[in-house]
């Protein structure tokens, strides 16, 4: 099952996320890591809820990996 990253109940602190960063936007750059803090106050967002990972980039969330 794929979860969609635009929806907030999806995404956890601790969870394992790919990211764009706002000036990869364009070239669909992905950043790996972990989500220290979910940014997004809304339960969706069209373009993927904006979380801090742990290392200090800031993006929005295209890809979530799941716990096994």
């Amino acid at each position: 099952m794929n979860l969609s990253g635009t929806e907030r109940k999806n995404i956890s602190i601790g969870l394992e996320v790919d990211i764009v960063e706002k000036h990869n936007q364009r070239t669909d750059e992905l950043t790996r890591g972990f989500v220290e803090r979910i940014l997004t106050k809304s339960a969706t967002h069209p373009h993927g809820i904006k979380v801090l990972l742990e290392t200090g980039e800031v993006g929005r969330v295209k890809e979530i990996y799941e716990e096994d």
